[in-house]
């Protein structure tokens, strides 16, 4: 029997707690010591629409998803329509016992149902709505694992609703479980085992990104809701009071980046999540940070475009985007996340370097690692090793022992020195989107203006030096040597493991820091490379391009993934050109 290697799916109609029931599964399987990731997939529809969530574990670390799933969890018919060629030989379907499918789509295929009466147990020890508990603790029931994990997510998730609803959930899944061991016991191959692990906890790049701009000092956010980076706000307003954050809902994406200029110009730490059509309201306003030097984040979530496109599927397709949007030359850093652990400390590391070079630092997200939700050792999260660097912030009494204040100074590293407007009688400063001298005044002298725009653009040789080499992984000497950025990572890293299994030599090289471009850094890590596979999610393979346009690096093979899916390694290895 294969214990703790399974892939699952819960499936049913918009409303019938798809991603509520997955998530605390994800939380229940970490909980019980097991490594678990999962993801929801739905329509960008407030009410209907098919909707699923797949979960991966295993009892040791998985970095991605798998094409294929061993159990079928389905809330109604359409489920099984949609995902039982997904299901491996010998996998599983649990469904109602009052739910008619047709029998066609099983027929001739080596699939095993389970029907047990899960609206029934519902509606005789809670509610219909609490069929979804009783899903999941047949599957509890049918993989043998321990149901006291899930009664543990059901009393933290109900909590909020009254003891009532708590206890009702509680009776629903034991009956469903008890259930599930009687009837169906020994049937299912697939088993799940607790383990003893240290706590960890569960959440998405969303809520770590949120949790790190919290922990940088975040002190104003706004934002115009556009999926899939909604939830940072929506996290960052739920927290705003206990940690002294401002939080705005602009009425536009125009509006949120203006104040967010506005307020770090004000001296608060300030950022604004959105997404690609978002990104593009915003860039008159990045563009004024820039010409007024003001140190601002932005949280770039993908999703696929143009136009509205898919608003609830994934995408890498605004890399360039981020690198050249807005009219004029200047510089700004662009880093790409790609687990928990790295979103939380992309945030600190992006307020620090937006203050230190007084620029707007892009920290680039997509649908995929912002709502994957995965475990994370507590030990990662040491808030004790947080260092907020200012840069050249000046102090009043600063201010005031300089003969003369002048916010955009020409000094030989091309950073000025930087006063909170009025916090000393010196600190008071003229500032517009013109061009201007050092002391803010407007100014067409074209020998100004040359060294004033070669300040905006100069500090990308200092930037550049503090962009992390790519993470370079495998072996040595390998065949095959895999290229990625952002949500890739773990498929990619996967396929390279297949790879070795399989007596195939593959490394890889995954770049996080991506602009200034570090080009040396990627020549070194890159050197030794035969044969360099690119694997991106868009259609135009825009990280190649700049690989070889700033590097003179040009890749083999090109892994491109544009249908709003993320990559597994199924995805990567089937279109692998093997030599």
């Amino acid at each position: 029997m294969p214990v703790n290697k399974l892939s699952f799916r819960i499936g049913g109609e918009a409303g019938q707690g798809v991603e509520s029931s997955g998530s605390g599964f994800v939380k229940a399987l970490t909980r019980g010591g097991l490594h678990a990731l999962g993801i929801p997939d739905y329509y960008s529809r407030i009410r209907g629409g098919h909707n699923y969530f797949t979960i991966r574990v295993d009892d040791k670390p998985v970095l991605a998803l798998r094409e294929t799933i061993e159990l079928l969890l389905a809330l109604n018919a359409e489920t099984i329509a949609r995902h039982i060629d997904s299901l491996v030989p010998g996998g599983g379907i649990i469904v109602d016992e009052a739910t008619h499918f047709d029998g066609k789509l099983t027929q001739d295929r080596d699939v095993r149902i389970y029907r047990a009466p899960m609206m029934q147990i519902a509606e005789q020890e809670g509610s219909s709505v609490m069929a979804n508990t009783a899903a999941l603790a047949v599957a509890a029931g049918l993989t043998g694992y321990d149901l006291q994990h899930i009664l543990g997510v059901v009393d933290d998730n109900f909590r909020r609703k009254g003891d009532a609803v708590v206890q009702a959930n509680r009776r629903v899944a034991q009956a469903a479980y008890d259930l599930a061991g009687e009837r169906f016991k020994g049937e299912f191959p697939w088993k799940l085992q607790s383990r003893e692990l240290p706590p960890r906890m569960t959440l998405t790049g969303n809520q770590a990104f949120a949790m790190g701009a919290l922990m940088a000092g975040c002190k104003f956010a706004a934002g115009y809701p556009m999926t899939p980076a909604t939830p940072v706000l929506e996290y960052l307003a739920q927290h705003a009071a206990q940690w002294g954050l401002v939080t705005k809902q602009a009425e536009s994406e125009v509006a949120a980046i203006n104040m967010v200029v506005g307020a770090a110009h004000a001296g608060v730490r300030a950022m604004a999540p959105t997404s690609g059509g978002g990104f593009d309201l915003m860039t008159e306003g990045l563009s004024l940070a820039a010409m007024t030097e003001t140190p601002v984040v932005i949280y770039l979530a993908q999703r696929p475009g143009p136009a509205t496109g898919l608003p609830t599927r994934t995408a890498q397709a605004d890399l360039l985007l981020a690198l050249y949007t807005s009219h004029g030359e200047f510089m700004r850093i662009v880093l790409a996340p790609h687990t928990a652990q790295e979103f939380f400390w992309s945030a600190v590391r992006a307020f620090n370097l937006a203050e230190k070079y007084q620029c707007t630092v892009i920290v680039l997200s997509d649908h995929y690692c912002a709502n994957l939700i995965q475990p994370a050792n507590l030990e990662d999260f040491d808030f004790r090793a947080i260092q907020i660097d200012r840069g050249k912030l000046l102090g009043p009494e600063e201010v005031d022992a300089l003969p003369e204040y002048k916010r955009y100074a020409l000094t030989p590293d091309g950073i000025s020195p930087r006063a909170i407007p009025a916090s000393s009688p010196k600190a008071v400063y003229l500032t517009s989107g013109d061009m201007h001298r050092e002391d803010g005044h407007f100014t067409e002298d074209p020998e100004i203006t040359t060294a004033m725009v070669s300040k905006l653009v100069g500090k990308a040789d200092l930037a550049r030096e503090e962009m992390r080499p790519p993470l370079v992984e495998g072996p040595e000497d390998a065949e095959i040597t895999f290229v990625s950025w952002g949500s890739s990572h773990g498929p990619v890293h996967e396929a390279m493991e297949i790879l070795n299994e399989r007596g195939i030599a593959a490394n890889m090289a995954h770049f996080v820091d991506l602009w200034p471009f570090p080009a040396e850094k990627a020549r070194q890590a890159l050197s030794g490379a035969r044969r360099l596979v690119d694997v991106e999610g868009n259609a135009m393979a825009q990280f190649a391009f700049l690989l070889r346009a700033h590097a003179g690096i040009e890749v083999d093979q090109k892994i491109l993934r544009f249908d709003g899916r993320g990559f597994t390694p199924d995805y990567i290895l089937g279109r692998l050109e093997v030599r």
